[in-house]
């Protein structure tokens, strides 16, 4: 690949180049700054690591091995590719080495990126240090021998939680001898995911202590803004940060493509992804397109395959890759694309973390992968040592991604995104509890290393009888394991069977299966596409069929907002802001139909299903008085448009994914003076995410004013202000008066 790519110019062989504006950014190249392998690693560690390549280290993998093998709890906080596995394998190595009966436990959060971890692990390790993997792929009758006879293990946390700890009497001699947990990737446990991994992570810490073991903790991760704070939610432990990537980076160009007028009538991003992909692969060079969804992966495959096939290119030398692949076929797509036979691969997140895939060249992103962090992870998956690459970011019509496409600058300075998880939202802690004491009964001085609430809510427990206090302890009051119940990824409720025919297909969360089960609804699994022909929410089914809809389904849902109780006030221009607890009734009145190619609205089709209702914590904006002598259907258009930028900007400002939280508006509110509007955590209980928001309440302000300042638009587009989340079509939106709202918060 030549030192630069003439973004522009080659941009302008697409047919639909006129229609975009197109900003490149350049990142310059990044020497690398070497240090001598530790002189305390073992001969044949050494030897074999020689043989790989690889006869000094960068300083922040030196640094990292020598805090760790001082017996540190280590926060590695480097970027893609930078070599983070040896940070932890080296001193992994010598302790080993030193004490062969001791154990360590390595935690990645996919099955997909153990298997990667394990190979390279093999080629560093000598044959006398047994690595295994355990995750629900393992066969039974290997199970045994893994616990026994492996001095590493492999896993991740949904393993850890549903399969080691729950049978933590067969693990006693693994528990007893472990002196290392890895936990690699620590920006993926987000939200309510980490908040469950948090619990995991102090259920297995417990058990450990039990067996007077105290394993030291190395996390690797992403950069991300608060790595001290995220080790500490997650572990309970005050972790040593080395945050200085000392690895090489070739030039990164970032080619932002957005539409020139803001119109929605152009070609659909998962078109222009294969066009852009199919131009790079015809050219040679080897190109990943991310999507978001395993349906516009696939139709990116499709389309690029047919651009490949008419310039009489093979179309076998693009492939996808993604979740609902078996094991064996994701190994040989791999294998492929590191070797060089596939030249192009259309692919979800399954490839964002750090899985070996070789030396690529560039990357397309088609559409915001939903955080700064994920960004930045597909990006750099391109461009591996002093190479150069380039990055191609498409946005879909929605107002956050046309913006961060015509302003890359917020993604610029935004590298180091925080991440934010809340293991003591009760309802999440209560499951982790529940988990704990059947695992081994609780004393109450064993509750303070799950926060500072867990006595208070096993206390409540008590009451309700979820747990039983005898004696001295906490004990769950049945044999039956309750982890199998709890879905560390998703939430809480009953779960409804999602049936084709009489086979179960999986299962979903009630509350989801209201937004994603619902009758017509689009489901996407293992690779096949479904519609939901009947949701029983009864008898707790849902019944689909195999189809293959020419659209994919959003459900519309409605918030009606109860406040509880104010936590903290402050002012914000003219209007009074409040961190609050909330009483949030969510109900899916509709759906729309929206086109697979070009992202349109089809139709939007009703529905009758029940509310559901939680408590949670948002944000709340009392507005200033309407002016009952000005146009009040303008002032409530404003309040409306105000509503849907401040939504649109909050996943950048809160470091999560847009279905993350939630928002509502009212012209007048009870007990106020004028109008106000919500924004608030939709998990129930809340991670953290409406707290931060409350924190940054002027820069959450000032990025909903540049997103309506930064569209040339008159009247709100997709570009600003329409949402294909709205429950009432975008109807009523006035954007001049939202921006003179936006004036009163300054």
């Amino acid at each position: 690949m030549p030192n630069r790519l003439a973004v522009p110019e080659w941009l302008s062989a697409l047919g639909q180049a006129p229609d975009y504006q197109v900003l490149v950014e350049r990142l310059p190249a990044r020497e690398a700054r070497w240090a001598t392998l530790p002189k305390s690693l073992p001969a044949g560690i050494a030897k074999r690591l020689s043989g790989s390549g690889i006869g000094r280290l960068f300083e922040h993998q030196a640094l990292s091995v020598d805090l760790a093998q001082d017996g540190k709890d280590v926060v590695v906080v480097t970027g893609t590719n930078s070599g983070k596995t040896l940070c932890y394998a080296l001193p992994m190595a010598c302790m080993l080495e030193a004490e062969p009966a001791a154990r360590a436990l390595l935690v990645y959060p996919t099955k997909a990126l153990a298997q990667d971890q394990l190979t390279k692990l093999q080629s560093w390790l000598p044959p006398s240090i047994r690595c295994a993997i355990y995750d629900g792929d393992t066969p039974t009758n290997q199970r045994a021998s893994v616990r026994k006879l492996a001095h590493v293990v492999l896993t991740n946390p949904d393993m850890l939680h549903v399969g080691i700890l729950p049978g933590h009497e067969n693990w006693s001699k693994f528990l007893r001898s472990l002196r290392l947990v890895v936990l690699d990737e620590m920006h993926s446990y987000r939200g309510v995911f980490g908040s469950h991994v948090s619990g995991v992570v102090r259920r297995l810490l417990r058990l450990c202590e039990w067996h007077r073991a105290r394993p030291q903790i190395v996390t690797c991760s992403a950069t991300i803004g608060n790595p001290s704070q995220l080790f500490q939610r997650l572990t309970g432990r005050t972790g040593t940060i080395v945050d200085r990537d000392c690895s090489p980076q070739g030039e990164r160009t970032l080619a932002f493509l957005s539409p020139a007028d803001g119109d929605a009538e152009k070609t659909s991003a998962n078109f222009l992804a294969a066009e852009i992909a199919s131009l790079l692969v015809g050219d040679g060079r080897r190109t990943l397109v991310f999507s978001r969804a395993r349906v516009t992966a696939e139709l990116v495959l499709r389309y690029a395959r047919e651009r490949l096939e008419a310039t009489d290119l093979p179309g076998e030398v693009f492939e996808s890759y993604r979740g609902g692949y078996t094991a064996d076929e994701r190994r040989k797509i791999e294998r492929a694309l590191f070797d060089g036979r596939l030249l192009g691969l259309s692919t979800t997140n399954a490839l964002e973390l750090g899985i070996d895939v070789g030396d690529l060249d560039a990357v397309v992103l088609n559409g915001y992968p939903g955080t700064v962090s994920s960004f930045w992870q597909q990006a750099g998956r391109a461009g591996r040592g002093v190479r150069p690459s380039l990055t191609v970011f498409l946005p879909h019509d929605d107002p956050l991604e046309r913006m961060l496409a015509r302003e890359p600058g917020l993604l610029l300075e935004r590298r180091n995104e925080s991440i934010g998880i809340n293991p003591e939202n009760p309802l999440i802690l209560a499951q982790q509890l529940r988990c704990a004491a059947h695992e081994r009964p609780i004393a109450p001085s064993e509750l303070a290393a799950f926060g500072p609430t867990a006595l208070g809510v096993a206390e409540a427990m008590d009451r309700s009888g979820e747990l039983e206090f005898r004696g001295t302890l906490f004990f769950y009051p049945s044999h039956e394991a309750p982890a199998p119940k709890v879905n560390i990824r998703g939430s809480l409720g009953e779960e409804v069977s999602l049936l084709i025919g009489a086979q179960v297909l999986g299962t979903m969360e009630h509350w989801r299966a209201l937004q994603s089960a619902h009758e017509g609804a689009v489901y996407l699994h293992r690779g096949a596409t479904y519609v939901v022909h009947e949701l029983d929410l009864a008898g707790r089914r849902a019944h689909l069929a195999a189809e293959e809809p020419p659209y994919y389904t959003r459900s519309v849902l409605q918030s009606t907002i109860v406040p509880t109780v104010e936590v903290r006030q402050r002012s914000v221009g003219m209007a009074e802001a409040a961190f609050a607890g909330l009483t949030v009734t969510d109900q899916v009145v509709g759906y729309r139909k929206i086109e697979l190619q070009g992202d349109r609205t089809l139709s939007l089709e009703a529905l009758d299903l029940p509310a559901q209702t939680y408590e949670t914590l948002g944000v709340r904006l009392a507005l200033p008085p309407l002016d009952p002598e000005g146009d009040l259907a303008a002032q409530l258009g404003g309040v409306h448009g105000l509503e849907h930028a401040l939504l649109a900007v909050a996943p950048l400002l809160a470091g999560c994914d847009r279905s993350d939280v939630g928002s509502a508006w009212y012209g007048a509110f009870p007990g106020l003076a004028g109008p106000a509007l919500f924004v608030f955590d939709r998990a129930p209980g809340g991670v953290g995410l409406a707290e931060r928001l409350f924190e940054d309440l002027p820069a959450w302000v000032a990025g909903a004013r540049q997103l309506l300042a930064g569209c040339r638009c008159e009247d709100g587009c997709p570009g600003c202000l329409l949402s294909s989340s709205c429950n009432v079509a975008n109807q009523n939106l006035d954007k001049r008066a939202a921006v003179r709202l936006l004036s009163c918060l300054a």
